[in-house]
């Protein structure tokens, strides 16, 4: 145990340094605490004397040190919402001095009426007591530090680890926990909770149009209006970029198909003003009413996606309720198969190369072998890349796909030197800079690879980034590939844009090649296509041409190239004999 300090109203200011010789602080010192926030205090706890550093009154921005001279004084200026202080930590400490004194460190704020806003100011109070000879605190020396910056830092974190910045709703991880609240009591009251999700309708839309700040705006403002639709103890969160989730508690299924009804019209009945301009909005819903579609939140969270996912279908500012099918089960039953023999079948390299003839339309030799991708099971059947390849893009395995057929497709054209190849790949790929550098790589070592090569791109994928695709094309082009736009005519997209991406190749939609025989409209399409493509110097190429009276209406027009049934279907056997044997022998032992 210490003896008390000699008790004075203040600690004066000394020439000593900090921490040595009789002094707590001298001028330099004053000056260094004040700016880091910090004073120094001696607390004779028997007449409640507290004897302060020099820079108490700027440190804490009282106007008199009359208001923090006792214990009694300061507490005044204590927040009454403070749940701890330093009266409390000392007095009340369950440790006994041993001889060394006990350490006590504690937070709380302060409401100095000398600060000018009446803000807050949050301290962290650190130090030791000593006890007198009855083992009872008598003294404390300490320090008190300004944390406020700290302290808001500290707030936000806790703050964003329940609840979503942008809204100020609940996050992600704290609405499902409170979705796995909600579905316990309604199995322990026997009764029932709802989980909906609520999209907003053509948000890139939004987003490309008016860009990502006010987009955020729009979402916010959805989620105020909903959150204002929604009674007493339900609950609101951002489940994942424009999307919503709603919980809502001791809701049968009728009362959820209202609720979905509200907050459809507190949406679309007014325009979201924002800084932009005003905007109008329609929210697509999936709910599910649990326990009774689902036992747990995995489960609520996958089939209120499906639900979701029909609304969207049926169009805009639509709802859905999960209910049970044999059908959907099924198929949900099938795609897990199918995604595991597909995992399966990357892992053990059971994916081939099917090649198809794109033949000249009028010798009808072949110009190039579309390259297109089969799986293997291990029974020896192959699966058509329309059985796996949708399923593939869901579940974000299309990226190894894409590098498997390019990997193929290059053992392919080193192998046989005579293969001309076009390959196909995903809206994904075009930003997929590891897929192009293995391009790179390969090109890099045989120039002539690239020139034999042509990379189809879908234009549903042209269409959804533009730039992005441009991008891709010209780095295709610098390492001498061509390019060809894949199913064009289903997304309507403009020459000017195919023209600006600067293709090579058009593909036309075998959609409209199938009929067009007997359909006129298609006709007068198909010709418009054919005749824009060849004023803009683009080749052509029919897919899906399935019989000479179809074959020769394209030649009348002026198509460049026929791929279909009627020249030649794909084959898993390699096109060009010569290669055969050697190629495929090398081909194997490069990729096996």
């Amino acid at each position: 145990m210490n003896p008390e300090p000699d008790a004075s109203k203040e600690l004066a200011p000394t020439a000593s340094p900090i921490g040595g010789g009789n002094g707590l602080v001298n001028r330099d010192a004053r000056d260094i605490l004040t700016a880091v926030g910090e004073v120094l205090y001696d607390w004779t706890i028997a007449d409640d004397t507290i004897r302060w550093g020099a820079n108490a009154l700027d440190v804490l921005g009282v106007g008199s040190i009359d208001q923090i001279v006792t214990g009694r004084n300061f507490g005044r200026l204590l927040d009454p919402e403070n749940l701890s202080s330093r009266h409390e930590a000392v007095l009340n400490s369950p440790s006994s001095d041993v001889g060394g004194g006990v350490p006590y460190q504690v937070q709380y704020s302060l409401v100095p009426d000398g600060r000018p806003d009446g803000a807050k100011l949050w301290i962290e109070d650190i130090g030791r007591w000593y006890a007198d000879a009855s083992g009872k605190p008598a003294h404390a020396l300490g320090v008190l530090r300004v944390i406020n910056e700290r302290y808001q830092r500290e707030q936000r974190l806790a703050f964003l680890s329940r609840y979503d910045e942008l809204t100020g709703y609940f996050n992600r991880s704290h609405l499902l926990a409170t979705l796995g609240d909600g579905i316990l009591n309604a199995k322990r009251l026997r009764s029932s909770v709802c989980f909906m999700i609520v999209v907003v309708d053509k948000f890139r839309a939004i987003n490309e149009a008016y860009g990502y700040d006010i987009a955020d705006q729009v979402f916010a403002a959805v989620a105020r209006r909903i959150k204002s639709a929604l009674r007493e103890g339900d609950a609101i969160g951002r489940y994942s970029g424009n999307k919503l989730g709603i919980v809502l508690m001791n809701c049968d299924e009728a009362d959820m198909h209202h609720a979905a009804e509200r907050f459809h019209a507190v949406v679309r009945d007014d325009v979201i003003n924002t800084d932009g301009g005003s905007v109008a909005v329609t929210v697509s819903i999936g709910g599910i009413s649990l326990p009774r579609h689902g036992r747990s939140v995995n489960e609520a969270m996958a089939r209120v996606q499906e639900s979701l996912e029909l609304a969207r279908l049926r169009g805009q500012g639509r709802f859905v309720a999960y209910s049970n099918s044999a059908n959907r089960d099924a198929r949900r039953r099938g795609n897990a198969a199918l995604s595991a023999e597909l995992v399966a079948a990357l892992n053990e390299r059971r994916l081939r190369l099917a090649f198809q003839p794109v033949v000249d339309a009028r010798d009808r030799r072949p110009a190039y072998h579309e390259a297109l991708i089969r799986l293997e099971q291990p029974s020896g059947a192959i699966v058509a890349a329309s059985d796996f390849v949708t399923l593939a893009e869901r579940l974000g395995l299309i990226r190894l796909l894409d590098h498997r057929v390019l990997d193929l497709a290059l053992g392919v054209l080193t192998a046989a030197p005579e293969a001309r190849l076009s390959i196909n790949v995903s809206g994904e790929t075009t930003s997929d800079s590891e897929w192009l550098a293995r391009l790179a790589a390969a090109v890099t070592g045989n120039r002539d690879i690239g020139k034999r090569l042509t990379v189809e791109i879908t234009e549903t994928a042209v269409i959804r980034n533009l730039e992005e695709a441009s991008h891709f094309v010209v780095m295709l082009h610098d390492l001498g590939c061509r390019i060809a736009i894949d199913d064009f005519g289903a997304g309507y997209t403009s020459f000017r844009n195919l023209r600006a991406l600067d293709v090579d190749v058009v593909k036309i939609d075998g959609a409209f090649i199938e009929n067009l025989p007997r359909s006129r409209d298609d006709q007068v399409f198909v010709r418009a296509l054919i005749e824009l493509a060849r004023n803009f110097g683009i080749e052509t190429v029919a897919e899906w041409v399935q019989d000479e009276e179809t074959a020769a209406l394209l030649v009348e027009w002026g198509i460049d190239h026929l791929q279909g049934k009627l020249t030649g279907a794909a084959d898993l056997a390699w096109p060009w004999p010569h290669a055969v044997a050697a190629g495929e022998r090398r081909l194997a032992s490069n990729l096996g």
